[in-house]
C-alpha cells in the first residue's frame, strides 16, 4: 500500500489544478478535429509541469504529446478531449436544459479522461523525480475519439512504436477494469450529386439525390440478413437537400457505420455497402462520392495488464460520496429507465449485482471478469495493435447513467465525476509505476500481445 498512499498524496496536491482543468474543457465543448482551445489548456498544463510539449503531431492540429524523463521503459498515457454535438447541457440540472440550443457537450466525459489522464502522468512524473527512476512517461493528446479516430492516424504515423506499454481509461458509473475487445469500425459518409428541377412542372428533367440516399438505405436495411451476426452497420441521413417538397433535391449526403469484431471483416462489408451507395447513384441517375472519414481497429485485451490494474484499482479504492452526491445521484437515476439501470449492473457478477441494487452511486469494485465483446468501437484499438494496452474505468456518474446522454453532461463538472476522475489518474498512475519497476511485467504483457495479434498487423 505504500505505492498507493504515496500516489494518492502526489494526486491530491494537484486536485484542484486537476479539477480546472476538467472544468474548462467542459465548458468550451469542442467536437473532432476542432478541439483547439480544450488541446491548448491541456498543453498548458503540461508545460506548467516540466513536459515537453510537441505541438500538431501526426500532422493533426489538435494532436500533442507531452514528455517528461527518457529512455525505456515508455509508458504511454492516453488523453482525449473531444466533445459530441447537439448535447448541450446545463451542469448540475436533473432536466434536460442546454446551454446553447444544438450546441456541443461532452456527453462521454472526455473533459474527465483527458484531466485524468493529465493527473496520472504527472504523479508518475513527480514520483519518478522522487524516486529517481528511470524511465519516460508520454501524455498522448488523442483528439476526434468520437468521430475520425486520432489515435487511428497517430498510430499509423508511428507516434507508438517506442511504446512499451498504454494506459487510458473511461468515464462510467462502476469502477472497473476494461479488458475486452471492442467492434473494428468504418465511418464513411456518402454524398449524392443530382440535378434539382420543379417537382411539379418538370420533375422529369430532375434527378433526385435525395432518392438516392434512400434507396441506398433500403439496400444496407436489406443487406443485414447477409453479414455475420456480429456486425453492426447504422445511419443517419445528414443532409436532405432541402426543406421544400417542390423541389427535386440535387444535393443529398447519409453517414454511416459499419461495425465488425475484425477490421478485415468491416472492410468487406464496406465494400459491399459501397457497391450499394453506387446501385442507387445509378437507378436515380445521380452521382456518388463516397468518403472513408475514419477507421479504427478492434481492441486487443491484455490480461498481465488487467490483473496489475485491477489489483491498484482494489488497492486505491472507491472515493468517499457526501450526502450531497447521494442525492443528486437520485435525482439523475429517477431521470432513467430501470432498464439502463440494469444493463449496467449487467456488468457485474452476481454478488456484485446483488451488491450494488438499490445505490445511487457504485461504491463497490467488481472482480476482474471474463473477457467479452462490446458492441461498441475505440480508436483505442489502434494502440493495442502496436504496443500491450489497458483500461480501467471509475464511476463519475450515477448508476445506470447510459453515455452520449445529456444526463452525463450534466453531471461531467460536478463533484461525483470530480472524485472518478482522480481516483483513475491514481490507479493508472500506481499501475504505471509497478509495471516500470518490473521490467519482468513488461516482457509478459508482451508475449502475450503477441499471441493474441496471431501474426496480423
Amino acid at each position: 500500500m505504500e505505492l498507493q498512499t504515496l500516489i494518492s498524496d502526489l494526486v491530491e496536491q494537484k486536485r484542484d489544478k486537476t479539477i480546472e482543468l476538467s472544468d474548462q474543457v467542459w465548458e468550451t465543448p469542442e467536437i473532432y478535429f476542432q478541439e483547439y482551445r480544450s488541446s491548448e489548456y491541456i498543453i498548458h498544463a503540461l508545460e506548467t509541469e516540466g513536459f515537453q510539449v510537441e505541438k500538431e503531431v501526426a500532422g493533426l492540429k489538435t494532436a500533442f504529446t507531452g514528455t517528461f524523463g527518457s529512455g525505456k521503459p515508455v509508458v504511454a498515457i492516453l488523453g482525449e478531449f473531444d466533445a459530441l454535438p447537439a448535447l448541450s447541457q446545463k451542469k448540475g440540472l436533473t432536466v434536460s436544459d442546454p446551454v446553447v440550443q444544438d450546441g456541443h457537450g461532452h456527453g462521454c466525459g472526455h473533459n474527465l479522461l483527458g484531466a485524468g489522464a493529465f493527473a496520472a502522468a504527472v504523479a508518475i512524473k513527480d514520483y519518478m523525480e522522487k524516486k529517481e527512476l528511470h524511465g519516460t512517461v508520454r501524455y498522448y493528446g488523442c483528439p476526434a475519439e468520437e468521430n475520425g479516430g486520432g489515435k487511428t492516424i497517430m498510430a499509423r504515423e508511428g507516434l507508438f512504436d517506442d511504446v512499451d506499454f498504454a494506459l487510458s481509461w473511461h468515464p462510467s458509473s462502476i469502477p472497473s477494469i476494461w479488458n475486452d475487445n471492442s467492434l473494428a469500425l468504418y465511418a464513411v459518409l456518402c454524398k449524392f450529386t443530382g440535378v434539382s428541377s420543379h417537382a411539379a412542372a418538370s420533375p422529369h428533367l430532375g434527378r433526385s439525390a435525395l432518392d438516392a440516399v434512400e434507396l441506398m438505405n433500403v439496400g444496407v436495411n436489406y443487406l443485414r440478413e447477409h453479414i455475420i451476426p456480429e456486425a453492426r452497420v447504422h445511419y443517419a441521413v445528414t443532409n436532405t437537400g432541402g426543406s421544400s417538397p417542390n423541389v427535386v433535391q440535387a444535393n443529398a449526403e447519409v453517414a454511416y457505420f459499419i461495425r465488425a469484431p475484425k477490421l478485415r471483416q468491416a472492410e468487406e462489408i464496406l465494400e459491399r455497402v459501397h457497391n450499394i451507395a453506387k446501385g442507387a447513384a445509378l437507378m436515380t441517375g445521380t452521382t456518388v462520392e463516397f468518403i472513408v472519414q475514419g477507421s479504427v481497429s478492434n481492441l486487443i485485451p491484455n490480461t498481465v495488464l488487467a490483473d496489475v490494474m485491477h489489483k491498484n484499482l482494489t488497492a486505491v479504492g472507491v472515493p468517499s460520496y457526501d450526502e450531497f452526491d447521494q442525492q443528486f445521484a437520485r435525482e439523475i437515476q429517477n431521470t432513467l429507465s430501470g432498464e439502463e439501470i440494469k444493463a449496467a449492473l449487467a456488468v457485474c457478477d452476481r454478488v456484485t449485482t446483488k451488491q450494488l441494487e438499490g445505490k445511487a452511486i457504485a461504491d463497490i469494485i467488481p472482480p476482474l471478469g471474463k473477457e467479452a465483446t462490446l458492441a461498441g468501437s475505440t480508436d483505442v484499438g489502434n494502440v493495442s495493435w502496436v504496443t500491450p494496452t489497458i483500461q480501467c474505468m471509475t464511476a463519475c456518474f450515477a448508476l445506470g447513467t447510459p453515455l452520449h446522454t445529456w444526463q452525463v453532461v450534466s453531471q461531467g463538472a460536478m463533484p461525483i465525476a470530480h472524485k472518478g476522475m482522480l481516483q483513475a489518474g491514481k490507479v493508472m498512475a500506481c499501475t504505471a509505476i509497478e509495471i516500470m519497476q518490473n521490467p519482468d511485467i513488461i516482457e509478459q504483457a508482451k508475449s502475450e500481445w503477441k499471441e493474441r495479434l496471431e501474426g496480423e498487423q
